[in-house]
């Protein structure tokens, strides 16, 4: 049975943010991130280096929060997705991945399991991605029965709208089968796919494009529940480095990113660097987003007044709620609080 509400960050483990360091009571679900997929098992791993940290997570978390709810989310961004296409192709391979997920998820304490395939590139992929919804479900119907514990949780990461390239997720079977989706409304723009700046998780566009609001209505108007569908943003920025500093606001021409590697920067990192670099910023109250640019510098990213605009829209619409990731990004909790409170103070219409 999916919850009321969902209020729910993902944690990575990190030096610099220990999972005791997170404010619990501002959130009902907490993500954990991430297991691995063995190719050649189809069974879930989790790293050597990370299983003391996910052993006590729930344990840690629910210090401050008895109720919170814990998820062992498996795969991201930068998991392989030859694998899980692979795994999910075979009856053989999806039975070892199930049983391997709820196996981990029990031993280590888990209330649920995330699915972070990105993502289904084609109708076959889309198709084994359902037929896996339909063992998992049963899978962890049947083991709560016999082992007299709540049923796992189940929830799948999403791409922001049902259409990913021109391939529909299968939504009957999602709406039916996972207790909830987490739709990735963000990675729009990013040095890393864009040569001009923009904004990298825009709830509003107004010319086609990525957007928040599009892929909510994409994914209602494909036959998801609203109740079923939670919505995403980052709390981190993506950093470009303009190739004429005199042209600082979206959709100009950049050389690569800024700050670090990628260009990827935490939202507490940015804000330290706005005051040391004495940079410009900009909220733009029409695509609800922000960017900051000092020199040849270019940061976009969601400021506190953008995440509360995001989380009222979530309410108003009929959401189930919201995400974010992560929670070691934001700035001494600024961002989950203000959501937290944002969801409390808002009537749904």
């Amino acid at each position: 049975m999916s919850p009321s509400v969902v209020k729910a960050s993902y944690w990575s483990p990190s030096d610099d943010f220990p999972a005791i360091e997170i404010d619990s009571n501002l959130f009902t679900h907490l993500f954990c991130a991430f297991a691995d997929l063995d190719s050649d098992l189809n069974e879930i791993t989790i790293a050597e280096s990370n299983q003391s940290d996910f052993k006590d997570f729930t344990r840690t978390v629910q210090r401050e929060n008895y109720q919170v709810k814990t998820l062992l989310s498996i795969g991201g961004g930068n998991a392989n997705k030859d694998a899980f296409a692979s795994m999910a192709s075979s009856s053989y391979g999806r039975k070892s991945f199930i049983l391997s997920t709820i196996s981990i998820a029990r031993s280590y304490g888990f209330d649920g399991l995330d699915l972070d395939w990105e993502y289904p590139r084609n109708a076959a992929e889309m198709s084994d991605f359902a037929e896996l919804l339909k063992e998992w479900r049963y899978a962890v119907q049947g083991e709560a029965y016999s082992s007299e514990l709540p049923v796992l949780i189940l929830t799948a990461t999403v791409y922001y709208s049902s259409n990913y390239n021109g391939v529909v997720y299968p939504v009957q079977f999602i709406s039916k089968l996972l207790d909830w989706v987490n739709l990735k409304a963000y990675d729009f723009y990013g040095p890393g796919c864009t040569e001009v700046t923009g904004p990298p998780a825009a709830l509003y566009l107004q010319s086609d494009g990525p957007s928040g609001d599009s892929g909510v209505k994409d994914w209602i108007d494909a036959g998801l529940p609203a109740e079923k569908a939670v919505l995403g943003f980052p709390y981190y920025g993506w950093a470009w480095t303009l190739a004429d500093p005199k042209n600082h606001g979206y959709y100009v021409d950049t050389t690569g990113p800024a700050i670090s590697d990628d260009g990827e920067i935490s939202y507490s990192q940015l804000k330290t660097w706005i005051v040391d670099n004495k940079a410009t910023t900009v909220h733009d109250n029409i695509v609800i987003g922000d960017y900051c640019y000092a020199g040849t510098t270019w940061i976009g990213y969601d400021s506190e007044e953008s995440i509360v605009t995001k989380v009222i829209y979530a309410k108003q619409k009929g959401l189930l709620g919201y995400f974010s990731w992560q929670v070691g990004g934001d700035d001494k909790s600024e961002l989950s609080s203000a959501a937290s409170d944002a969801w409390d103070n808002t009537e749904k219409e």
